[in-house]
């Protein structure tokens, strides 16, 4: 039993992945971020964020949470500041999909829609950070989660880490995990780091994200990459980055409905196609995590829709052998 809704944030399953790629040794596992209640991973630091802030007096019953957000942590907020009785502004662009605006409005937070990017060449995450900033100019009593900054979203994957040991019984060999605020990354590395673990961390970004250097270009799908290095990123928290195209997301999210009835969102399909691109380079029997950060049903428009997909990659081919 669970005292709240919140209470069943965390404590998500660890999924042994037998068909993915078929019987080639390697023991794959997925961690189900997409069963947290509010739909992905985020929920983890919407709460430890809001939790720290409520007992640090930086919020109290008339504040206002001002964040910017693509869908996943939007939602997460929302489902807390809901809970908590706290009025909620939720800054998005037109990348945001429509059922992801519906989902934050059904909670009952505020949605603030910015119309264009950044004139400066730095896409619609600056000009989203630049309305957080202006609104909470001019809201008294507000508060700026600051996902990209605030080392409460860190600390909160640090317990992801812990459950993928517990269930485990020991440290994976392996752990792939996508970034955008960098906050799962850095939480689940500073766990390893904390506890002396043997697991070898590879971080999965999106080709034409700016995270690890790489040139800024077009991206299709929302909350993998980012166009801006976010504050919690630091140097030296994977071994290695694989980076991944939108064509990849949809590949793998797709061979993962096919293969593994597993209906989950576009950064999952980027983590099973880099644990494809370097699975030869691994060890025999090596343990590996995939961390499956939210639902598919929120992509059912673009990732999941024939239509889309033929219109941006032509016909694809989900299921090679």
């Amino acid at each position: 039993m669970r005292e709240s809704i919140l209470n069943a944030i965390g404590r998500t399953p660890l999924v042994r992945l037998r068909r993915f790629f078929g019987d080639d040794g390697l023991q794959l596992f997925a961690k189900l971020e997409t069963l947290n209640p509010g739909g992905s991973m985020k929920d983890r630091p919407a709460l430890a964020i809001l939790q720290q802030a409520l007992a640090s007096g930086a919020i109290g019953a008339d504040s206002v949470v001002i964040e910017s957000s693509s869908g996943n942590m939007g939602i997460g907020l929302a489902q807390a500041c809901s809970y908590f009785g706290l009025r909620f502004i939720c800054v998005v662009d037109p990348k945001t999909t429509l059922q992801n605006r519906n989902l934050l409005k059904a909670y009952g937070a505020e949605v603030d829609m910015v119309e264009c990017a950044d004139g400066e060449g730095r896409g619609y995450l600056q000009a989203r950070l630049d309305r957080v900033r202006a609104l909470s100019q001019s809201i008294e009593n507000s508060f700026w989660p600051n996902q990209y900054a605030n080392e409460a979203n860190a600390l909160a994957h640090r317990q992801t880490m812990a459950e993928i040991v517990s269930d485990l019984g020991d440290s994976p060999d392996y752990l792939f995990c996508a970034v955008s605020t960098c906050g799962t990354l850095r939480g689940c590395a500073e766990y390893v780091a904390a506890q002396q673990l043997k697991t070898r961390i590879y971080a999965v970004d999106a080709i034409g994200s700016v995270i690890f250097g790489g040139d800024k270009a077009k991206r299709l799908i929302p909350g993998h990459g980012a166009a801006i290095r976010p504050g919690l990123f630091r140097e030296g928290l994977a071994e290695r980055h694989v980076q991944v195209s939108d064509k990849d997301c949809v590949i793998g999210c797709r061979r993962l409905a096919r293969r593994e009835a597993i209906l989950a969102g576009g950064s999952s399909g980027a983590v099973l196609m880099a644990i494809a691109r370097v699975r030869e380079e691994l060890p025999a029997h090596s343990t590996c995590v995939a961390i499956l950060a939210d639902r598919g049903e929120r992509y059912l428009d673009t990732i999941y829709c024939d239509r889309w997909v033929r219109d941006h990659f032509g016909e694809i081919d989900y299921l090679w052998q």
